[in-house]
């Protein structure tokens, strides 16, 4: 390919490049086109919701439609005698059922405890948690978390080793008595994941008439596992995968909060801090509606209310085929279903969650093959990030150093270009200096730059990590949680009624880092009038009482990270010799230097300006 052929083909890519960036739609354009699809998909999902509901209001109607099938009001399944009680369970889970309703009324989670040595249920048997089905049938309202169901067949009840499949079926017989609907629930050894197959068998006579879709109703009310209520609130939400691969949950508040979502969604989560109730269609949800409010009930934190829609054809061969997972928020636990589960994790967004996902969660893993302590693992991890950054570290000091020697120099031509109008020519001069010494006034913002996506990282890992949970080291019992040392008898506003330990030890280290970090950046750079204020006092109160509440082990990790730092400080200014670094930098200013011809280009037209300026 000879020179002339390279120019036309490069000529050829910077016309199609220049061709598609100046008929590239403007901002506005994006917006307008953005909005009128969001307008189109709003009339879509009203229009959606409308057919629903009018399906639904059409169906309550159809009373001689179903009078005709031979259908009483009231009469669509048969009644019967005693209730039971079965349990279904392996070495993970044990769920209680009740032939009233053929639903889980308790699911308690084994090998776990609450913070105060109870045994871990994720619900309770009681009227504020409920699951079953909706629907009308002439003019009868069915719901079949109310009907008593048959158990039959409890023939296998515990999976008690590897391969072995415990397994509960209930029948909810039909008035004629020809058809029937029926539950079965399934437990596998070793697993969290419960499946639910619900049958409708020669139903049609019974539902003639009955809408397109059921409604699948499931209530909950969560209890307060951990030791810190208000913090566990902050975790306690309902959440929703949609088929598409998006994860959204509802924002936790104080007041009710209510979702209608028209996009088709792959499960739902009833999740707390440490554990989750989900509830997965492999099938999707045509439609989901989605309630969370406070408990009213002491011990409770959060009473979860969701409707799921699903498609239905009358009762002849309808099944769906329903998974619930039931178990604790570990990432690889939640992973290792395949189903985008771990989505419940609050692990960050895109960098942050990367961080976690690939490294901090690895490292946490393989550390605990051989470490059962916790504080040790933070300690060694603390100790691999800094070390890894070190070089960083080394080069971000070096560079506030070359600045704080310089400073003597960048004063002088600050009073020699003290005018206002020079203040061109003041930049000029002081980055024309910067150049000739090789000093980087920005040099010490790239260690910071890779240090914050980390620190965000375990601020949004420690809280939520479930390995902590109940993990005490030295005074503080449960790392997840804060470590109080002393219980108040009054609440201090912002602060809270407990002083934990952890947090006061970051709070003055951090005041002891911003103290030499004020001292390096003063003497080598103007400081503007309150910033001592905020470097010294203002981030070390902050943090105090911003923390007090918050996990120990995230306390824990700042303390070790800034007293580290503060070591490190200390071991690069003994291991820097300025004088020998003010001579190279002298040198340095003093050898001539070649300019590219870009520079020469540059600074003849700032001379040309200047010149502009004058006239």
């Amino acid at each position: 390919m000879d020179k002339r052929t390279i120019i036309g083909l490069v000529l050829i890519f910077a016309i199609v490049m220049g061709f598609s960036y100046f008929n590239r739609p403007s901002s506005e354009e994006v917006a307008r086109y953005q909005a009128q699809r969001d307008s189109v998909a709003r009339i879509e999902a009203a229009q959606e919701a409308e057919r629903i509901a009018a399906e639904r209001m059409q169906a309550a109607l159809q009373d001689s439609a179903v009078r005709a099938a031979g259908v009483a009001a009231g009469q669509v399944f048969q009644t019967a005698g005693e209730e039971q009680t079965l349990v279904l369970g392996n070495d993970k889970l044990a769920l209680t059922f009740n032939t009233r309703g053929a639903y889980p009324r308790t699911v308690q989670l084994k090998g776990y405890k609450t913070y105060h040595g109870d045994s871990l249920f994720l619900y309770r048997d009681e009227p504020a948690s409920s699951l079953g089905l909706q629907f009308l049938a002439g003019n009868a309202s069915i719901e079949t978390a109310r009907e008593h169901f048959i158990c039959t067949d409890a023939t296998h009840l515990t999976a008690k080793s590897a391969g072995d499949t415990a397994r509960i079926v209930f029948r909810l017989p039909a008035a004629d008595s020809v058809g029937y609907l029926e539950y079965e629930y399934s437990l596998g050894y070793g697993s969290y994941a419960v499946g639910w197959k619900v049958r409708f068998v020669n139903m049609e006579g019974q539902l003639a008439g009955s809408a397109r879709y059921l409604d699948l109703r499931w209530t909950m009310r969560s209890l307060q596992q951990e030791k810190g209520a208000k913090k566990e609130l902050e975790y306690t939400t309902a959440a929703y995968y949609t088929t598409n691969g998006e994860y959204e949950q509802l924002t936790p508040s104080d007041k009710e909060v209510e979702e209608k979502v028209t996009t088709k969604v792959a499960w739902v989560a009833y999740k707390e801090q440490f554990f989750s109730a989900i509830l997965r269609n492999p099938e999707g949800f045509e439609q989901t509606d989605l309630k969370v409010n406070l408990s009213d009930g002491e011990g409770y934190l959060r009473q979860f209310d969701g409707t799921y829609l699903l498609p239905f054809s009358g009762g002849k061969n309808d099944a769906y085929a329903l998974e619930f997972y039931y178990g604790p928020n570990l990432y690889k636990t939640l992973a290792s279903y395949e189903h985008g589960y771990e989505e419940v994790v609050p692990l960050g967004g895109w960098l942050i969650g990367w961080v976690n996902k690939y490294v901090v969660i690895n490292v946490f893993y393989w550390l605990s093959k051989y470490i059962s302590n916790y504080g040790l693992i933070i300690l060694i991890l603390t100790l691999i990030i800094k070390i890894l950054i070190f070089p960083l570290t080394f080069k971000s000091y070096a560079s506030q150093a070359k600045m704080r020697l310089l400073k003597p120099k960048v004063d002088e031509i600050n009073q020699k270009y003290s005018r206002k109008e020079d203040a061109t020519k003041r930049g000029q001069a002081t980055m024309e200096l910067y150049k000739k010494a090789g000093a980087n006034p920005l040099g010490g913002c790239l260690p910071i730059l890779i240090q914050f996506p980390i620190l965000v990282a375990m601020f949004r890992f420690f809280p939520a990590s479930f390995e902590l949970r109940q993990e005490s080291f030295l005074w503080a019992d449960d790392l997840s949680s804060y470590d109080a040392i002393v219980n108040l008898p009054f609440s201090i506003p912002f602060y809270g009624d407990h002083i934990s330990l952890f947090t006061l030890l970051m709070a003055v280290t951090l005041f002891i880092s911003s103290q030499m970090n004020y001292k390096l950046t003063s003497s080598s750079q103007a400081q503007m009038p309150g910033m001592k204020f905020m470097m010294l006092y203002m981030m070390p109160i902050m943090m105090l009482f911003w923390f007090n509440d918050y996990s120990a082990g995230l306390s824990y990790y700042y303390f070790l990270a800034t007293l580290i730092t503060i070591g490190q400080t200390y071991f690069i200014r003994f291991a820097i010799d300025e004088k020998k670094m003010l001579a190279r930098l002298q040198q340095n200013a003093a050898r001539p230097q070649k300019k590219s011809g870009f520079m020469q280009r540059l600074q003849e037209m700032q001379k040309e300006q200047a010149r502009r300026a004058k006239r």
